[in-house]
């Protein structure tokens, strides 16, 4: 099967979602107008019994909670497919990374059309990645999006699918919410070891031109019958949402929040919206999913990179006091601006890991306990900015970059249940270092671009440019 893909930067979907749906929905309206009945349609390699158990479902070593730490979303291209050497190095790598959770989302995304046509089922993709995620030792979690094509307007058939963004990115048509609650049931019964399940993702075709908000209303409803039906097939499976992209905008822009601000901006208030009408109507919710960069709208850091951070505590902070505590998951972070191609090469490796590190930290102070990052690698090449290994397409790939070995390194030391403790950090290095410790680790960061000498938990020592350093605690 072929591979598709949607990058998702930061910026580049809500641009789409606030200049150019209507188009995209125009293209839908004229496609169904033409779209053959669904009894002519391909359906070639497909197959009925798409709620069949698939291969040998595992036991996750991680915990069977709502909270499943820190790990990575896989996207396009990933370990899964390469050569054998390379994708075997990757397999040791996430398996000494003791059970990191990893995402994997429904269409798109390395997966294909689950359902070309109705009641006819291709998992042949998503079933090589659940296959790597079991054999890996991970944590298998599901992102319920995106749609097919005959849910939302398109053509049904083997070889019909429009792949275009802004295809994939439309939701289903109310009078289909149903039929996709009924394939999320499919994917629960067909991968038994998944129970934890992320429904849609940022809302994506749910912006409502006419009223210039999202659809809250719409979505929510989809949420509603996507969890009654994972629910019917096992009440203890976990499901989340709304995978709400938490938008922050220069704090004298329109439409922003007059209350969730700081120097890093201020959150658009259509978005805090959007997140209290679900929060308020949602049947239920094992945790709570958003996602979102540290810059603003404008790709603006502010007042700096480390500091626009502090954003990532404020929304976690938020999000948690309206939830009444539920366990909070970041779906996607992102901390460097991308450019027009949605690409973060700007920076150097040392000082992308470094400001990471302080989203991660952020993120933990805002009272999160699972985040996923996005981007494990690119198809070929070895100049790979912020990916996790290096490509599997030869069998020198799949060697471990610096960016998994800051991820690993915080899933292992701060997994679910960490109980985080203060360390004292000398006065002078307080504004240039950011620190998260517990009983066990300290994680300390330098966000200066120099070298400096820095004392915390009572230990000094040297920081380079940048510098991440773990500390084992002696108490």
């Amino acid at each position: 099967m072929a591979r598709h893909e949607w990058t998702s930067g930061a910026w580049r979907w809500r641009l789409a979602a606030l200049l150019g749906v209507g188009v995209a929905v125009l293209a839908l309206v004229v496609t169904v107008i033409r779209t053959p009945p669904d009894d002519g349609a391909d359906t070639a390699g497909t197959s009925r019994d798409g709620d069949r158990v698939h291969g040998t479902p595992a036991t996750p070593p991680g915990p069977r909670g709502p909270e499943v730490g820190w790990g990575f979303t896989h996207t396009q291209y990933s370990a899964d497919e390469g050569d054998d050497t390379a994708t075997e190095r990757v397999d040791r790598l996430v398996r000494d990374a003791r059970g990191m959770p990893q995402d994997q989302a429904l269409m798109g995304w390395g997966a294909d059309n689950p359902e070309p046509v109705k009641g006819r089922y291709d998992f042949g993709a998503m079933d090589r990645r659940i296959d790597f995620i079991r054999a890996s030792g991970g944590t298998p979690v599901v992102t319920l999006c995106c749609s097919p094509d005959w849910m939302k307007g398109g053509e049904p058939g083997v070889g019909a699918t429009d792949w275009s963004q802004a295809a994939l990115e439309t939701a289903p048509r109310p009078e289909h919410y149903a039929d996709f609650a009924a394939l999320a049931a499919t994917v629960a019964e067909r991968y038994p070891d998944v129970r934890h399940f992320m429904v849609w993702n940022e809302f994506k075709g749910f912006w409502d031109d006419a009223k210039a908000r999202w659809n809250y209303e719409g979505y929510t409803r989809l949420y509603n019958l996507v969890y009654r039906a994972l629910k019917k097939v096992d009440k203890d499976i976990m499901v989340g949402g709304p995978y709400l992209a938490m938008d922050s905008l220069d704090p004298r822009a329109h439409d922003v929040s007059r209350t969730v601000r700081g120097s890093w901006g201020a959150m658009d208030q259509r978005v805090l919206d959007a997140f209290t009408y679900w929060n308020r109507h949602k049947a239920g919710a094992d945790f709570v999913v958003v996602d979102g960069s540290s810059y603003t709208n404008d790709d603006e850091l502010l007042p700096d990179e480390f500091a626009a951070t502090d954003k990532f505590t404020a929304v976690g902070a938020w999000v948690r006091r309206q939830t009444g505590e539920l366990p909070l998951w970041w779906s996607e972070y992102y901390v460097e601006p991308a450019d027009g191609n949605d690409e973060r090469r700007g920076w150097s490796e040392t000082r992308r890991v470094a400001v990471q590190a302080a989203g991660l930290i952020a993120m933990v102070k805002g009272g999160a306990t699972s985040g996923f990052y996005w981007n494990p690698q690119d198809e070929k090449g070895t100049d790979c900015p912020g990916c996790l290994w290096t490509p599997t397409y030869g069998s020198d790939g799949g060697r471990k970059l610096p960016m998994f070995g800051l991820l690993s390194r915080f899933h292992r030391e701060f997994p679910p249940g960490t109980r985080y403790r203060s360390v004292p950090v000398a006065a002078d290095d307080v504004p240039n270092v950011r620190v998260l410790a517990d009983d066990r680790a300290v994680l300390v960061v330098n966000t200066l671009d120099r070298t400096i000498s820095a004392k915390v938990d009572g230990e000094r020592f040297e920081m380079q440019a940048y510098g991440v350093k773990w500390l084992k605690r002696q108490r």
